[in-house]
């Protein structure tokens, strides 16, 4: 088995940084062969530009999806999102371990999100959501909050944790991979967990790290988050009558 962990934070000795480390021990304690893409440290350019493109399909204007699938089809995409392709394929796994900034994933990691999913590659309007590329990958998000738990619920005044990971989650799916209940540590401060005493933070940095590591010894019998597929949609692209969800809408 092959586990890829994007991982996102500028600083690699940050909390983030010492989940991404527990997530690499415990992996490779279960038998994976893991990979870390290390963002920031690797200068990954998270910006989808003409610069990318020297051999462009339109050269009067610049159109990201018409330049993406043509170098796919031509062999000529940026090294750097090749790389990244490639790690995608090779992964059984995938975590992407990240901050919550500005209720949403950091822009490097967006970006990240905007270069390597590659129109014509790894999706088409045929090759999407349970029709998608990578149906036999999980992914799982770990991420980490400023605020406290109770701030991210329902009613709370950071926003439902759910709603505000849903955009991610979705474009995860987009791909067709199974999506993995997330990992929210909350209460993180610039890097290190909220307390004023040091043994307590201690403590509870040690109590998140072994509850991260637990909870990625038991993934296998884990259900994926559930979504509609194309067998629940009609013409218009919303839930057919009838659908167990559609009085929601």
């Amino acid at each position: 088995m092959h586990a890829l962990i994007v991982f996102c934070h500028p600083e690699p000795h940050s909390f983030n940084g010492a989940l991404k480390d527990v997530a690499v021990e415990t992996l490779q304690r279960q038998g994976y062969r893991v990979e870390v893409s290390d963002l920031y440290a690797e200068g990954f350019d998270p910006l989808e530009s003409p610069v990318h493109y020297t051999d462009r399909a339109e050269p009067e204007a610049f159109l990201p999806l018409t330049e993406q699938r043509s170098a796919f089809e031509g062999g000529t995409l940026p090294a750097d999102v090749q790389r990244e392709i490639e790690r995608l394929e090779h992964a059984d796994l995938v975590i992407l371990q990240f901050p919550l900034w500005w209720h949403a994933q950091p822009a490097m990691l967006k970006g990240w999100f905007d270069r390597v999913f590659v129109y014509g590659g790894l999706y088409s309007g045929r090759m999407r959501y349970d029709r998608g590329r990578f149906p036999d990958k999980r992914v799982l998000l770990s991420v980490t909050t400023g605020a406290p738990a109770p701030t991210f619920t329902r009613h709370g005044r950071s926003g439902h944790i759910v709603a505000l990971l849903w955009p991610i989650h979705y474009s995860l799916y987009y791909l067709g991979v199974s999506v993995l209940p997330p990992q929210v540590t909350y209460g993180v401060q610039g890097g290190g967990l909220s307390y004023q005493d040091e043994a307590a933070f201690r403590e509870r940095l040690e109590a998140e790290k072994a509850a991260w590591a637990r909870r990625l010894e038991r993934l296998d019998g884990e259900a994926p988050i559930p979504f509609a597929g194309w067998d629940d949609w009609d013409e218009q692209g919303t839930l057919k009558a009838g659908h167990p969800e559609s009085w929601r809408l």
